[in-house]
């Protein structure tokens, strides 16, 4: 038996895992106190009440012989992918065939599973930073990478590759700096990716977040996606499925992939339970709107509270607008561990060490602003007094 020695050069450990590890040595050693996570990406608001009853009557389904569900379809609910396409797509003036959509039980399992359709020879073009399971999964494979670094330099908008890039991930809005995409900028990767005969996998999973009109919804919106592009989505952060899972990817058949991707599903991959797929039913409706929007507008307007409030305390700030993710750089040159410690140690305050994303988020962290607002507000307090109460390292409090 030989094992898969690609495995040997990833990092110990996952990026949130490491991160729940040290919080969960913390409180080992302080039970006391209370820590205010700001970092991991998880909602923290209820389910609108529409999507809580969608759930509750499919549960009931399942407790009756005529209404009872087993394996529904790899692929999906056929309900639910049409529900998909008419009020995601359509109203954005994209055309979508019902097979060509895919409900999972989330994106990032889709993300990671994707790379079976390509070869292993293949070169790989990833944001750094960006959400690891890219590299994690592409390192897995033992593809090639080529980096494309985003910095302040730049305003972490990536160059497009020098070299041919066969299989190209893009995050837009991008997690973990915030940036976004003009409708020309985007239009430039669609043009590499015809040119060049790749393949860009694009996470849109804060697509939700966008405020601005330039900026696109879906990669569909711009000319010849369909013929280079998969997209995938998910419930998690547009209605608050963290826990529910639910996703659904966009393979078009003319990325000449469609048929792979059905033929993969079918063979590792049984269907999401139907209860999950009623409750993101629900989120078509127009209650579950109106929830949906309302959590939205509520973790927009904390991003907001994040980076003002980062940015009166002398912090360098990034993100915050269209996207949920606030990208902080760290005071006087501290590392992204070392300032994650001082946080975590000196104000009960957990964030996400930017290097975890990659080498060019060294020297940054990410704040979520899926927390609490009075958590959100308690943490900028806290940051704000344990540089005031310490002799370490204090912000350049002079901007």
């Amino acid at each position: 038996m030989n094992r898969n020695t690609n495995f040997d050069i990833l990092p110990d450990r996952y990026l949130f895992k490491e991160i729940a590890i040290r919080a969960s040595l913390y409180k080992e050693q302080h039970p006391d106190q209370r820590l205010l996570r700001m970092g991991v990406g998880d909602v923290s608001l209820p389910l609108p009440p529409a999507i809580i009853e969608a759930m509750h009557r499919a549960v009931e389904d399942l407790a009756y012989s005529n209404t009872f569900r087993g394996y529904g379809p790899e692929e999906g609910y056929e309900w639910l992918r049409q529900a998909v396409i008419d009020n995601e797509y359509t109203p954005l003036g994209i055309s979508l065939d019902i097979d060509e959509v895919f409900i999972s039980e989330g994106a990032g399992s889709d993300l990671g599973n994707l790379s079976e359709l390509f070869d292993s020879k293949n070169s790989v073009a990833i944001l750094d930073p960006s959400y690891p399971a890219y590299m994690d999964s592409s390192m897995m494979a033992g593809r090639k990478i080529i980096p494309l670094p985003c910095t302040i330099e730049n305003g972490f908008v990536p160059d497009l590759p020098r070299q041919k890039a066969d299989i190209i991930y893009l995050c837009l809005p991008n997690n973990p700096t915030g940036t976004v995409l003009r409708r020309a900028e985007l239009q430039r990767w669609v043009d590499y990716a015809i040119d060049n005969h790749s393949i860009i996998i694009f996470d849109a999973a804060y697509e939700a977040y966008i405020e601005e009109d330039d900026v696109p919804h879906s990669i569909y919106e711009l000319d010849g996606a369909q013929k280079v592009a998969i997209e995938v989505r998910s419930f998690s952060k547009s209605a608050g499925f963290t826990a529910v899972r639910c996703g659904y990817t966009v393979v078009p058949k003319e990325t000449g992939l469609q048929a792979m991707w059905m033929r993969r599903q079918c063979t590792k991959y049984n269907g999401t339970s139907y209860v999950a797929q009623r409750a993101a039913m629900a989120t078509f409706t127009p209650a579950g709107k109106r929830g949906i929007n309302a959590n939205l507008a509520y973790y927009k307007r904390t991003a907001l509270i994040i980076a003002g409030g980062l940015t009166a305390l002398g912090y360098e700030v990034y993100g915050g607008e269209n996207a949920p993710y606030i990208w902080c750089k760290t005071p006087d040159n501290m590392t992204s561990w070392d300032f994650f410690d001082f946080l975590l140690n000196e104000c009960q305050v957990l964030c996400t060490p930017g290097v975890g994303f990659g080498p060019s988020g060294e020297g940054f962290v990410r704040f979520s602003a899926f927390s609490q607002r009075e958590d959100s507000e308690e943490a900028l307090l806290r940051i704000k007094n344990g540089f005031r109460e310490t002799l370490c390292v204090r912000p350049n409090l002079s901007r």
